[in-house]
């Protein structure tokens, strides 16, 4: 049996406008706004980056969706984690490409969601405004509500799944209330619906899974940078009279892996790289000289890092398809066309 690793990559909806982000930051806001006129922060920092095969693409159409997992499958990934937002009461958020995937059946590529269950703060962003949209958990109606919307899901054939259990990712398990409860409700509704269960990984790691109710958890390397491996100030940067949190990705790269390695229930994350100037200016943090080779080298040390496993639980996530306002992304740019893909693939097939 292959026990080649299961890529997911999460793909962010925000690029199409939504009446909320009109409201906060000027009509027509999406993702691109805030990437297209980012600017270098210090001598030699790459920005903006800019999109290339794909264009300044805008996701409610479909023919954009199709190019996107035709590019992801053919370079190795086996699907998208699309970001839900349900911020309680039945409130939903840049809901339309994943809708329209879902409902008209296209593109015909696996999928599985990640609920983003975090407020919606202004706050920060670089495009002025303001937006706060609290996330709330009102109570059980409520949380069978969503599990009724994400069951539609879980039903179809493109669902990604571990022994027969939908695959869900939940961004901030701990702030869900009561968390082992909450998805012990979730995971009886779906045996009801004639599942044999859920397959719930959190995007914040637990100290034991089994205390929040999940089945695993991911290990996403820049949450665990230690401190001393951030660029010292610069003469530049006493100049000008700020310091920017940044370091060159070479040196962050064995941070990104799990110290001691991954146990059962433990998932990593591939980071091509990190860099939120696009949203925080001068307060973003940065990884600089990134390349295909060295993201390569990334690629390749994570997925020795799991090749033991079993083909279908071997599942590693990479973050992100399309994360460009932080600029976590695999996407075709400007400065690189395919190769970050290319190298993706190499390592994928080898």
């Amino acid at each position: 049996m292959s026990n080649k690793a299961r890529l997911i990559a999460f793909y962010l909806p925000q690029f199409h406008p939504i009446p909320e982000n009109d409201k906060a930051w000027g009509k027509g806001f999406t993702e691109w706004t805030n990437v297209a006129k980012a600017h270098p922060v210090f001598p030699g920092h790459v920005q903006p980056k800019l999109p290339a095969d794909l264009g300044f693409y805008d996701l409610r159409v479909e023919e954009t969706r199709i190019q996107q997992a035709e590019l992801a499958r053919a370079h190795g990934i086996e699907g998208f984690c699309y970001w839900h937002y349900w911020l309680g009461n039945g409130r939903r958020l840049l809901e339309r490409p994943f809708q329209e995937v879902l409902e008209s059946g296209k593109p015909d590529f696996p999928f599985c969601l990640g609920w983003a269950n975090h407020s919606w703060e202004g706050k920060g962003w670089m495009g002025g405004g303001d937006l706060s949209i609290k996330q709330e958990y009102p109570g059980e109606e409520d949380a069978q509500a969503h599990f009724e919307f994400l069951l539609k899901a879980f039903r179809d054939p493109r669902y990604m799944r571990i022994d027969g259990k939908p695959i869900l990712v939940v961004y901030r398990p701990n702030e869900v209330p009561k968390p082992y409860y909450y998805f012990r409700f979730w995971r009886q509704l779906a045996e009801r619906a004639g599942l044999p269960g859920l397959f719930i990984i959190g995007d914040t790691p637990a100290k034991r899974n089994s205390d929040w109710g999940l089945d695993g958890s991911m290990y996403s390397g820049q949450r665990h940078l230690p401190a001393e491996v951030w660029d010292k100030p610069t003469q530049w940067d006493r100049l000008h009279g700020k310091v920017v949190k940044k370091v060159p990705y070479r040196k962050v790269m064995r941070h990104l892996l799990k110290p001691g390695g991954y146990d059962d229930g433990d998932y990593p994350v591939i980071i091509p790289n990190w860099d939120t100037t696009p949203r925080l200016g001068n307060d973003a943090m940065i990884f600089y000289d990134n390349d295909p080779v060295l993201f390569q080298l990334h690629v390749r040390q994570t997925l020795e890092a799991v090749r033991g496993r079993k083909a279908e639980h071997n599942l590693v996530f990479v973050r992100a398809w399309n994360e460009w306002a932080e600029g976590n992304y695999l996407e075709p740019d400007t400065e690189f066309g395919l190769a970050m893909l290319e190298a993706l693939k190499h390592e994928v097939e080898s």
